[in-house]
């Protein structure tokens, strides 16, 4: 029995899977070694999963998840879940389970549009370029915290439709000097402004709305799309805001001449299916 575990920064994904089918999947909140300890990841698994997870014999566990981009942050999240599971643990980046999920063995253009945003070249072995994603505060462009972002601002300096802004404040029982709180002295303020991304999914007939969506998306394709060959291989997307605004989203992508055949909330199938292969690692 495998384990195979996917996570952005606000959920994780677990699935036990067996003879290449997924038996029990559960999912937990999301992990990151940049805003986690070892101690705390590995606090929020053993919390998180039903006790039974730990009492499966695991041949082996794969872990994809935000945050994983270098050593020292994959020694962090292996050494926290080899304390969990006491088998093999491999731990990879979020953005190889999303080129592995939407392609497996097949060359393109992989991306992410979740609470943040990612994008890469796979060749279908290994991601060969990527554009940094910069974070919430410096990129993320397309994601649901820089949506949140965009609109959050707006609100706060009056600028957005103030029934619009009414709306929002009253809904998510929260005041201006809260939502500000939240953002500057909270733990994972990217994840907030994430929330407010499904709070504007109900207003897309309001023009501003579908307009800030818009010039998200625009964002994400000039600033990393349009750095690929994105003319001469195919493009996917995984993540729960290109999942939520697929429609939009293939709109947008028909402005730069792309045509999305594939659009998943969880690269979860796509990754049982890459692992069912039992490929050598590169």
């Amino acid at each position: 029995m495998k384990l195979i575990a996917e996570s952005g920064s606000t959920r994780t994904e677990w699935a036990l899977v067996e003879d290449n089918h997924i038996v029990n999947r559960v999912f937990t909140e999301g992990l990151n070694p940049f805003f986690q300890t070892r101690r705390e990841i590995s606090r929020s698994v053993r919390l998180g999963l039903p006790e039974f997870f730990f009492k499966k014999k695991l041949e082996q566990v794969y872990y994809y998840g935000a945050g994983c981009t270098s050593h020292e942050k994959k020694n962090i999240m292996g050494a926290s879940l080899v304390a969990q599971f006491k088998t093999p643990i491999q731990v990879e980046s979020d953005l190889l389970a999303a080129a592995r999920g939407l392609f497996k063995c097949e060359s393109g253009i992989a991306c992410i549009l979740g609470t943040g945003s990612n994008s890469c070249f796979y060749d279908g072995k290994i991601i060969v370029k990527n554009v940094k994603a910069a974070g919430y505060i410096l990129g993320d462009e397309g994601s649901g915290a820089a949506l949140g972002k965009m609109f959050l601002s707006d609100a706060l300096k009056g600028l957005a439709p103030q029934q619009l802004t009414a709306d929002f404040y009253e809904k998510l029982r929260i005041t201006p000097n809260e939502a500000m709180e939240s953002v500057y002295n909270r733990p994972f303020p990217n994840r907030f402004l994430a929330t407010i991304s499904y709070f504007l999914a109900d207003y897309l007939d309001n023009e501003y709305v579908y307009d800030i969506l818009v010039r998200n998306l625009n964002d994400f394709f000039i600033r990393s799309v349009c750095q690929y060959d994105y003319k001469n291989y195919p493009i996917r997307f995984v993540g729960s805001v290109a999942y939520t605004y697929s429609d939009i989203l293939r709109d947008v992508a028909s402005n730069y001449g792309v045509d999305l055949d594939v659009i998943e909330e969880t690269p979860m199938a796509g990754l049982v299916e890459f692992h069912s292969l039992n490929i050598e690692e590169p």
